[in-house]
């Protein structure tokens, strides 16, 4: 069958390389002139499976008025007039229990790893590079009660068979050896030597240029402008570029999939928590990081992307608004100096704003909606990138009819009627 992917990010690329395997014929649209020049354009650069956790937890609505408290605090909140905002808010803070954190870490740990597995066996097939290094994740903690407070992670890891080390200060330096010129700033690790790192945007520019080379379609400099639907189907979609039409359509179009799919009725409930990052040009390869750190206490995470240093983090609950402050690079700019003041031209990194596309509760939203040819692959939070190639397969699998290789009936939109 046909099937019109609305978007290119690295969810809607996937979700493209996935189908045309299966033996659709894919044409894949976005508004921007290029693939992943959105969301996916500089992000922090981790695949992480064994960090795929829910924001909404235990303890997390004191943690947060701590964090827009700190002067390089992670969080920041800027309230405005949009119901959307405080629907979300209201719906993340009732996923801050124990049981409700449980059930959601659950849904998502099996769509990282499997998104993990499925990344690299898509790296033997098609040969695509992007600055990829498969040397782990190391959690760094500043504060011996963080150490201390690991308890629960760990117990998650154990369930889900996740290899990790719990590491002393010489520990974390053996993993990392440029902290040792700062080994007076932490006191431990969690390491977790199987997450991987790589350039989002250059997979998924490489990746699209191999799906074009397999026949699929990528029209770009197209806007959206809605959905015609009749008799509970999908039409075509109504564009800049004129009517397009279908057999299947999929959404994946990140924070602005709810905009687009309001006038059909269906409620989604993704809302966009803004990230920016640091692109910083490596001087001395020997005290940049190996990997990637997640300095704990700020999270930030500090990624070796090459010849490039990624620094990417903090939360901004701001709508669309994508306008760069300095107070959130001041906040990158004070971790990376902190832990790896030598690696790079700090003063010389560019500057850069993205939308995460988050669910209230964690996990994405894979599968079919109400309209029966009508398709969601969003949602994916701060984990895009993470589990971009799994959801891909998992929904192809979906509208192929086949059975997925993971539990997927938990990922789909009607989780939140239940």
């Amino acid at each position: 069958m046909k099937v019109l992917v609305l978007g290119s990010g690295v969810i809607g690329v996937t979700t493209a390389h996935y189908l045309a395997a299966a033996g659709h014929e894919v044409e894949v649209i976005d508004r921007q002139n290029g693939p992943a020049l959105e969301t996916s354009f500089a992000n922090a650069g981790e695949v992480s499976p064994g960090y795929s956790s829910p924001w909404a937890g235990p303890g997390v609505p004191v943690k947060a008025i701590k964090w827009m408290l700190m002067r390089y605090g992670p969080l920041v909140v800027r309230p405005h007039l949009d119901p959307a905002m405080w629907s979300w808010m209201f719906k993340m803070l009732r996923n801050c229990t124990s049981a409700r954190y449980a059930v959601n870490k659950a849904r998502m740990v099996p769509i990282a790893e499997y998104s993990r597995d499925c990344l690299m066996a898509l790296r033997q097939l098609t040969g695509v590079h992007y600055d990829e290094r498969s040397k782990g994740t190391l959690q760094l903690f500043r504060l011996q009660k963080q150490l201390d407070g690991i308890g629960g992670d760990v117990e998650v890891l154990k369930k889900f068979g996740v290899p990790f080390e719990v590491l002393d200060q010489k520990g974390c330096i053996a993993a990392e050896p440029a902290l040792a010129a700062v080994r007076e700033k932490f006191v431990g690790g969690l390491r977790l030597p199987n997450d991987e790192t790589g350039d989002c945007q250059m997979f998924t520019e490489a990746l699209a240029a191999h799906c074009a080379g397999k026949g699929v379609n990528f029209r770009f400099d197209v806007t959206i402008d809605k959905f015609v639907a009749e008799g509970g189907r999908i039409t075509g979609v109504a564009t800049s570029a004129g009517l397009l039409t279908a057999d299947a359509y999929v959404v994946a179009l990140g924070s602005y999939s709810p905009i687009l799919l309001k006038p059909l009725g269906l409620s989604v409930p993704v809302y966009p928590v803004k990230g920016y990052s640091m692109t910083v040009p490596i001087t001395n390869p020997e005290a940049a990081p190996v990997s990637t750190v997640m300095d704990e206490t700020y999270k930030i995470a500090i990624t070796r992307l090459g010849d490039r240093i990624r620094v990417g983090g903090t939360a901004e609950i701001a709508g669309y608004d994508l306008r760069l402050h300095q107070a959130r690079r001041e906040t990158l700019e004070h971790s990376v100096c902190d832990l790896f003041p030598n690696g790079g031209a700090v003063k010389q990194a560019s500057f850069w704003t993205g939308l995460r596309p988050m669910t209230p509760d964690g996990p994405p939203i894979i599968g079919q909606t109400c309209y029966g040819n009508l398709y969601l692959n969003t949602g994916h939070g701060t984990l895009g990138w993470t589990m971009a190639c799994g959801s891909g397969q998992v929904l192809a699998d979906i509208m192929s009819g086949r059975k997925p290789e993971i539990d997927a009936s938990v990922l789909n939109l009607s989780r939140y009627a239940a």
